[in-house]
């Protein structure tokens, strides 16, 4: 019977202890989109750290975004968030003013991002801000890269060694990513771009293209009979054989465009959501490649 009772009452005292230390379901690390995701994760292989994505369905911006209730609370309760920076993710502000960040966007020289679109009264509107898709650079992606590994260097110094090792990993594979695109892209028969959404500054610049125009349409804001006559003109002064849209936007402009100049429409990707940020961007190349090649 006393050994009973023993039993009994170690069972209750480490049940007890076990609700006192149990461990969090939150990760340690949040990192909000695909790309400081990936690089982040990267990061960490070989170490105990656990990374989590806060964004994960399939956007092509973040302007209007909005976490819900559990993304908050993952961000909220990692012991570190990544951000891309260079105003992303501006959407979260108050939900980072009191966490520990990365902010992956340091040292890199933002481009002003001059888009036109629709107000909801047809009048063209032009914003002049700055350009925060800075990912779609291989060159920008291997700063950030850098700024992530510093970060977790930082917080997880006894990490660092393997930190170091994957950083270098990473960054070769982002070096033979912009090889390929400067081999496939070296001999295009057309280097200037009309596109359908105003986040590919970065890539074009990176792979010596040039955008012509970038126009944001939004719902309920699409653009007037006036730009499109324009846009169509465009496509015929400077004899463009494609027009892009974005994997996520609208393709209501694209589509009375191609159909009046006969121009083929094809479609590029953010790479900010999906499964992989190296084959979003190999993707672009190729897709680029077959467009204007």
């Amino acid at each position: 019977m006393k050994q009973k009772t023993f039993w009994l009452a170690l069972i209750l005292i480490v049940a007890l202890l076990a609700g006192c230390s149990a461990p969090s379901n939150f990760e340690q690390v949040a990192a909000t989109t695909l790309p400081v995701y990936e690089f982040t994760s990267r990061l960490c292989e070989g170490t105990d750290i656990s990374v989590t994505r806060l964004v994960t369905e399939s956007v092509s911006c973040l302007h209007d975004y909005a976490l819900n209730v559990s993304q908050v609370r993952s961000a909220e309760a990692a012991q570190v968030v990544v951000i891309s920076g260079a105003g992303l993710e501006s959407f979260m502000e108050d939900v980072l003013r009191n966490s520990d960040t990365i902010d992956a966007s340091k040292g890199i020289n933002l481009l002003v991002s001059d888009h036109h679109h629709e107000d909801h009264d047809h009048e063209e509107d032009h914003h002049h801000t700055d350009d925060s898709h800075i990912w779609l650079s291989p060159e920008n992606a291997k700063i950030m890269a850098s700024n992530i590994c510093t970060g977790l260097s930082a917080k997880y110094p006894e990490h660092t060694e393997t930190f170091e090792k994957n950083l270098a990993g990473l960054l070769s594979d982002l070096d033979k990513l912009k090889a390929y695109a400067d081999t496939q892209l070296a001999d295009l028969s057309c280097r200037e771009l009309i596109t359908f959404h105003d986040g590919f500054s970065y890539m074009a610049q990176s792979f010596g293209l040039t955008i012509l125009r970038a126009v944001e349409e939004e719902s309920g804001a699409e653009a007037s009979a006036a730009e499109l006559e324009e846009l169509i003109a465009m496509v015929k002064e400077h004899h463009l054989p494609a027009i892009f849209t974005e994997t996520n936007g609208s393709t209501a402009a694209a589509s009375v465009i191609a159909r009046e100049t006969g121009v083929k429409t094809y479609t590029l990707n953010m790479a900010m959501s999906g499964d992989s940020y190296f084959d979003a961007m190999y993707q672009n190349i190729d897709t680029l490649k077959e467009a204007l090649g």
